[in-house]
């Protein structure tokens, strides 16, 4: 298992090898070649190990949000809920604050600007909250926050840049994260948080409610948002995703619990109703 999560040193060194060839179909190109289908054949493997083994139930959370939001990418419209079980996310779901009054988000652009500054959505700077009581296991804080990616060319570059992401360690991918143990072998993400912004370390026990943070836009982010998900274990790379519920009111006020529909407006309701 250690060498399956080195595949993309194995790929980039096939990359890096075709792309110094300058003899045509030579050695340096085949062992390139190689190496890209060996790097690939162990990220797909990989990816298939992360299927979760299914039968377990959704756990009953508060919401790691307050106020009105967006659901997009999340596990009750399709799962896996991110297109793949790679880093444990098939439950996982974006969440992205929509206030019902005061400054809304820049709209998405055919050409230009290529990227707006994170302030300039609301999502940016919210506090993240601990849906349950839990120990910190891991945090990072230190990845900048990038300009969004919502523009055609943007978004296109944002493809590319999410599979180079991909082949690095987790905090490539996920930005500036906190993994919070929740205890019973659950584990929840909270990812692309904003710079500098983590109030938390290794070892702190935190409080259902409790401050960890603030969203942002670092890693593989088109604009600010969080990346929620529950996973089986501490690793992203090798654990497997739980499914999750919250309660929650929809725009007409009625209470709901579950996981709101992709698109969907929603308010935190924080009293389970499991």
């Amino acid at each position: 298992m250690i060498v399956w999560k080195r595949h993309g040193l194995v790929f980039g060194a096939g990359t890096l090898c075709i792309l110094v060839n300058n003899g045509g179909v030579s050695p340096l190109w085949i062992t390139g070649l190689v190496l890209l289908a060996v790097g690939g054949a162990m990220r797909w493997s990989l990816a298939r190990r992360q299927r979760p083994r299914g039968g377990h139930a959704p756990v009953a959370l508060n919401m790691p949000v307050e106020g009105r939001w967006i659901a997009y990418n999340g596990p009750a419209t399709k799962v896996p809920s991110h297109n793949t079980h790679s880093h444990a996310q098939t439950y996982a779901i974006d969440l992205i604050h929509v206030p019902a009054a005061g400054p809304q988000a820049p709209p998405f652009t055919r050409v230009w600007p290529f990227g707006r500054r994170p302030d300039r959505y609301p999502t940016f700077g919210q506090p993240v909250l601990a849906p349950a009581n839990g120990v910190v296991v891991a945090t990072a804080g230190q990845m900048r926050d990038h300009l969004s990616r919502m523009s055609l060319p943007a978004h296109a570059f944002l493809y590319l840049e999410g599979f180079v992401r991909g082949l690095g360690w987790p905090c490539h991918l996920w930005g500036n994260y906190v993994l919070l143990d929740l205890g019973d072998g659950v584990v929840a993400g909270f990812a692309h948080l904003r710079r500098g912004s983590v109030r938390v370390a290794p070892g702190d026990r935190v409080t259902r409610g409790q401050q960890l943070a603030e969203c942002g836009n670092s890693g593989n982010s088109s604009e600010p948002h969080l990346h929620f998900q529950l996973m089986d274990g501490p690793d992203p790379v090798t654990a497997r995703g739980i499914p999750f519920g919250w309660s929650y009111r929809d725009d007409f006020g009625a209470e709901r619990s579950g996981v709101p529909q992709d698109t969907t407006a929603f308010t935190s309701h924080n009293t389970s109703l499991f």
